[in-house]
This record gives C-alpha cells, sequence and structure tokens, in this order.
C-alpha cells in the first residue's frame, strides 16, 4: 500500500503503487524532495520511508558531486547499489525530486530502470518538488520601533 503524507497529492500513491505491480520484487519506493523528506512512499512504514529518504538524498547528491567534478556535469541519471539480497535504485525525479526504489535480488535491473525512467518521464513536472520559501526575517521585539 503506498502512502502520501497528508499533505501531498493522493495521485502520488496511485503512481508508486502502479510502479510496485510492474516491477515484480519490488519491496519498496520512495519519492523525496532532494534535501531527504518523503514524499510519498509504499511498501514501508513512515519510519522506514524516512529512512531510506534519509540515505537516498545523500547517496544522490554524492553522485551530483562526483559527476560535477569527474564529468563536467551534475545531471546524476541513476545510482545503483547492489547489495546483499536487494539493490537500490536512486534516480533524479523531477527538478528537486529523488525517487528510491529497493528491489529483490531477483528483480530484473533493466525492468526496474526502464520503469523508472517511464515513470519519470511522463510525469516529470508533477513530481517536480518546488524550492522552499525563505522564512521572513523576524523582527527583534527589543529593539526600537
Amino acid at each position: 500500500m503506498a502512502i502520501v503524507p497528508s499533505n501531498q497529492d493522493s495521485d502520488l500513491a496511485w503512481l508508486l503503487s502502479n510502479l510496485a505491480r510492474r516491477v515484480p520484487g519490488t519491496r519498496s519506493i520512495v519519492l523525496l524532495s532532494a534535501d531527504g523528506l518523503p514524499k510519498a512512499f509504499h511498501g514501508l512504514a513512515a519510519d522506514g520511508a524516512d529512512q531510506l529518504s534519509a540515505m537516498a538524498a545523500p547517496i544522490w547528491s554524492l553522485a551530483r558531486t562526483a559527476g560535477e567534478r569527474f564529468d563536467g556535469s551534475d545531471v546524476v541519471r541513476q545510482v545503483v547499489a547492489e547489495l546483499n539480497d536487494s539493490t537500490l535504485f536512486v534516480s533524479s525525479a523531477g527538478l528537486g525530486s529523488i525517487l528510491a526504489v529497493v528491489v529483490d535480488r531477483s528483480a530484473d535491473p533493466s525492468v526496474i530502470g526502464y520503469e523508472m525512467a517511464q515513470l519519470i518521464k511522463s510525469v516529470r513536472p508533477f513530481l517536480a518538488t518546488p524550492a522552499r520559501a525563505a522564512a521572513p526575517a523576524r523582527r527583534d521585539p527589543t529593539s526600537a520601533a
């Protein structure tokens, strides 16, 4: 079951559930902001989504930094981590958004990569996370008006 925090659109939950149905062996999916806040998730409890988001954001950021340094571009298509019994895929999912997917070792990497790319390509503007507005400056109550 996909979960979307109460301030997010339920269409995100449908997109993640649909991705999980199309890719056999999908364990969990999180759509997160680039700074690591989960926007929607599937196959995990809220704590697990927070943890996966907290791991996926710096992995993606590290790949961007490597790209800037060694490739001359900060564009990251996908980062893949092969774990003992599963594989973690992390991809850019629109301006300021990241898609992280954990699949069983038996899942076909080409299928998950393709399905993630198709999802992102078809709904990229919808997945974007707008930049946060700066907080208004606080007036010092001890200063004279």
